[in-house]
Order: structure tokens, then C-alpha cells, then sequence
């Protein structure tokens, strides 16, 4: 495993360099949304209209930051299950997301989505959510504003760390740690 300095926006060709196990230092602005803005998302999408935001080569946090304490840009920013974003995952897949950040597994569905939009899923480790803030510089509500929590949010972080948890071949790490316990 190495370690990489990755900074947004994620391109096809950045996100096929990645491999599984790869300890990621990710730098430049991410957006955070959690289900009820992933849902916000879709029901656009059902409407055929275009989206309020643009996701091409776009990294995706699924993370509803605390309020900021004083002087602080943001709040604890933990990681939530990803599964529960599983079902809205391959439109967005398909419309240009490159990146994906949370914790837990991922659905074949997605897996497949993954692999055939060249994308990348991205672990953040769990319960580290005070510590994970210190590395986002600045944080500000941008698109679903009245969700508050959930609201999609525009975040600059300095060498966020992740884990590629699902790369671009479809390897997932999860599914090594299973066949390691066998």
C-alpha cells in the first residue's frame, strides 16, 4: 500500500492511478450529502431537469457536519454509512461523480456502477469525526440550505484521509478483509 497526495478535482485517469488499500491524503474542495439530500437529488433527476450543482469529476462526502464551534470552520464531520446512499449511487455515478467518501460496504450494484463510470469509493475512518474536521478549512452551505445538518455543503480540506475502500477495477476492500478471514 502507498500513500498518495490527490487533490480535486478527480479525473478519470486520477481515479484509474488509485488501487484498493491506496492511503489517500485528499486535498481541494468536496461537498458533503447525506440521504435527504441524495433524495433531493433524485427527485430532480426524475423530473429530467438538470441538476443544481455540478458533479462531474466531483468527490461526494456522505457527512452532515456539526455546527462550527467558535472560530472553528465546521463542526464534527464524521463519516455515515454509505449503504444508505446505495440507491441514488449509479445516476449520480452516471452523470460524472468521480469520488465517493464514507464508511462501510457498498452494493454489487454500486460496485458495478463504479467500475463502469471509472469511479472511486473512498473509506474515512469512523468515529474520528473531531478529527477529521481539523482538516477541512472552510465549510458553507450551498444547495438545500433549509435541510441544515443535511444540506449539501461546499468543503476546502487539506490532506483529508481516506482509505480507496473500492477502485476503478471494482477490487473492494472489504471483500479482501473477508476472504483474508477465510
Amino acid at each position: 500500500m502507498s500513500q498518495i497526495k490527490l487533490n480535486t478535482p478527480i479525473t478519470k485517469e486520477k481515479a484509474a492511478a488509485l488501487k484498493v488499500g491506496d492511503e489517500v491524503l485528499l486535498s481541494g474542495i468536496i461537498f458533503t450529502a447525506r440521504d435527504a439530500a441524495h433524495k433531493r437529488l433524485h427527485d430532480i433527476l426524475s423530473k429530467s431537469k438538470r441538476l443544481p450543482i455540478n458533479l462531474v469529476d466531483a468527490v461526494v462526502y456522505y457527512a452532515g457536519p456539526a455546527p462550527a464551534p467558535a472560530r472553528r470552520p465546521i463542526g464534527s464531520c464524521g463519516p455515515t454509512t454509505s449503504s444508505r446512499m446505495d440507491s441514488f449511487t449509479p445516476e449520480l455515478l452516471k452523470l460524472g461523480l468521480r469520488g465517493m467518501i464514507g464508511k462501510g460496504g457498498r452494493s454489487e450494484e454500486v460496485r458495478r456502477a463504479i467500475v463502469k463510470h471509472g469511479c472511486v469509493y473512498f473509506i474515512a475512518t469512523g468515529g474520528l469525526g473531531a478529527l477529521l474536521s481539523m482538516k477541512v478549512k472552510s465549510c458553507r452551505p450551498i444547495l438545500f440550505k433549509e435541510l441544515g445538518t443535511e444540506a449539501i455543503h461546499k468543503l476546502e480540506v487539506k490532506d483529508f484521509p481516506l482509505i480507496v475502500g473500492i477502485d476503478t477495477k471494482g477490487r473492494d476492500i472489504y471483500d479482501q478483509a473477508r476472504q483474508k478471514t477465510k
